[in-house]
């Protein structure tokens, strides 16, 4: 490794990471007194982006944020069911907007980015909960198509990585952003047939670690959120024989998910956090 600083470097030492020179060092200790004061503060959202919000447990986030006041941008592939979310919430009086692209085109990244911050401000709050299984009935890794992995990767790890590097580097500057990675446990569980989901949120807790890692100290937390086993259409396409009345209600799953989020000044970053660990926000 050269000693060169690549442009992201510079840009996140112009955030707060690089050594103070003697001629800010006076006002740095003021900030870092300030800082260490807020410490354990609440973190209220002020703009929030959520992915895969058109339905389950995005939808349940979305509605959730906005009742506590914060503005939101949902985004998922298909308009109506997003754009009746949007519309409920609107109802209610909270602020939601409505964007339709494709999490894991690489061309719609910067678009989806740009319009949330005209829509909304700058993002403060990115949850990351488009996920896509792959191939229904879930195949095992023998009969699993290259492609089909392929697009399961770029959904669900590829398209979080590109909006995150387009985000976060905003939130760093302005010392100010919780991103969150909507996991599973079949990241940490090798089930037969889950391979390919599995891998992947094997993947996004890593770029969790990682991302938290290396934008230490900038404001920026980072978390991996197991959520549980929920009653939504993704379980049921991949077990359609589970007993909904047993699974989670997403409802209840985002009130925890919002716990977490709030105490993102004291629960370290890069936590990978079991949702059901969570109190319920009141």
């Amino acid at each position: 490794m050269n000693d060169e600083s690549t442009g992201s470097e510079s840009l996140i030492q112009a955030g707060g990471i690089s050594q103070p020179s003697l001629a800010d060092a006076a006002r740095d200790a003021d900030a870092a007194r300030d800082a260490h004061a807020a410490r354990g503060a609440p973190f209220a959202p002020r703009a929030a982006l959520v992915t895969g919000a058109s339905r389950g447990l995005g939808a349940a986030l979305a509605r959730e944020l906005a009742r506590r006041g914060a503005k939101v941008v949902l985004v998922a592939r298909e308009r109506a069911p997003l754009e009746a979310v949007a519309a409920e919430i609107a109802a209610q009086g909270g602020v939601a907007h409505a964007l339709a692209a494709d999490i894991g085109d690489k061309g719609q990244t910067h678009a989806i980015a740009g319009a949330a911050a005209a829509l909304v401000g700058p993002i403060d709050l990115l949850v990351h909960n488009a996920s896509t299984l792959g191939r229904t009935p879930l195949p095992i890794l023998l009969d699993t198509e290259c492609e089909d992995l392929g697009r399961v990767l770029e959904v669900n790890v590829v398209g979080p990585f590109r909006l995150t590097k387009v985000i976060a580097g905003a939130m760093a500057l302005r010392r100010r952003g919780v991103v969150v990675h909507i996991s599973s446990d079949a990241a940490v569980n090798a089930y037969p047939r889950w391979g390919a989901y599995g891998a992947s949120k094997a993947a996004l807790d890593h770029l969790s670690r990682t991302w938290a890692a290396e934008l230490e100290g900038t404001g920026v937390a980072f978390y991996a959120v197991d959520p549980g086993e929920m009653n939504t259409r993704m379980h049921a396409e991949a077990i359609p024989d589970a007993d909904p009345s047993a699974l989670a209600d997403p409802a209840d799953v985002a009130r925890r998910i919002v716990a977490l989020i709030g105490r993102a000044g004291e629960v370290p970053s890069g936590a990978r956090v079991e949702a059901a660990r969570f109190e319920e926000a009141p």
